[in-house]
């Protein structure tokens, strides 16, 4: 029996647009209400997690920065927390430096926390927008949630940084996602996002211990859970953990190709048509 349903956010749980259908909202509060504990599973900071979270009034931890924080949204009590290692936080930011990476550090897990970066190319629009959209999203707190430092390599031991993140064009990712593999090898785990349509590459650089799997893996187990009782959703690379680990993995009709070539995954409607709430019905409600 499904007790813990894990959904990712953008690409499944949200819209093109952003925004949760009412179809979603309600199939989410009919799961609660059969007494299952229902998480979003996102790459996305804390923070940027919120508003989803205040939304739709979770009943369990947010599982967010791809697993490496485990964080209640309404009392800000911390689960559990992945620290990158200071030194590992250093060679990160010098190999990006060194391949023209911009570089966006995430730190304060006892809080709501910030996200720290100091140059931003000219050419790296998506990395602008981000910026702007974050501060928007955080109206009056956004001094307190985008800080800009002059350099991030003289700040690292001033923060515990839960992720470092770099994004831009395909083509010039994978050659510092290479990189990255290569220099970090076992002190960190990188995951990378790839939209294609939008030649817009993210690749997310977190403890070594973390995952959208291992976070999703800890909240089961804190609740006396097993995989089978878990049903995982998602439709991109940064999701396949969580996905192999869930008893009840689904994919949306808009995922990666390779995810749903995959005959292991259950596969549900895309984002824009309600698919989270058509697989709740499905697997969850048996309607």
């Amino acid at each position: 029996m499904i007790k813990l349903l894990a959904l990712d956010l953008d690409g499944t749980l949200l819209n093109s647009r952003g925004e949760i259908s009412a179809e979603n909202i309600e199939a989410i509060q009919k799961a609660e209400q059969s007494g299952v504990l229902v998480t979003i599973a996102t790459g996305r900071r804390f923070r940027d997690a919120l508003p989803v979270a205040y939304q739709l009034k979770l009943n369990a931890p947010v599982i967010c920065h791809n697993g490496a924080l485990l964080k209640y949204a309404e009392t800000l009590e911390t689960v559990a927390v992945s620290i990158l290692a200071n030194e590992t936080v250093r060679e990160i930011l010098r190999v990006g430096r060194e391949y023209g990476g911009d570089a966006l550090l995430s730190a304060d897990p006892i809080g709501k926390g910030v996200l720290l970066y100091d140059t931003v190319s000219d050419e790296n629009v998506p990395l602008q927008k981000y910026i702007a959209w974050s501060k928007r999203l955080h109206g009056a707190e956004a001094e307190e949630a985008v800080h800009h430092v002059k350099n991030l390599q003289d700040i690292v031991a001033d923060y515990e940084t839960v992720h470092v993140s770099f994004s831009g064009a395909c083509a010039a990712m994978v050659d510092l996602e290479a990189v990255l593999q290569d220099e970090l090898k076992d002190s960190a785990n990188i995951l990378t996002t790839v939209y294609p349509s939008l030649d817009f590459t993210l690749i997310d650089i977190l403890p070594p211990d973390a995952s959208k799997g291992i976070g999703v893996e800890k909240l089961a187990l804190l609740n006396n859970l097993t995989a089978e009782n878990v049903m995982a959703m998602g439709d991109n690379f940064n999701d396949l953990e969580m996905l192999e680990y869930a008893g009840t993995p689904v994919v949306m009709g808009n995922a990666a190709p390779e995810l749903l070539e995959n005959p292991k995954y259950r596969q549900t409607l895309s984002n824009d048509e309600s698919g989270v709430a058509l697989a709740i019905e499905k697997f969850i409600l048996g309607a």
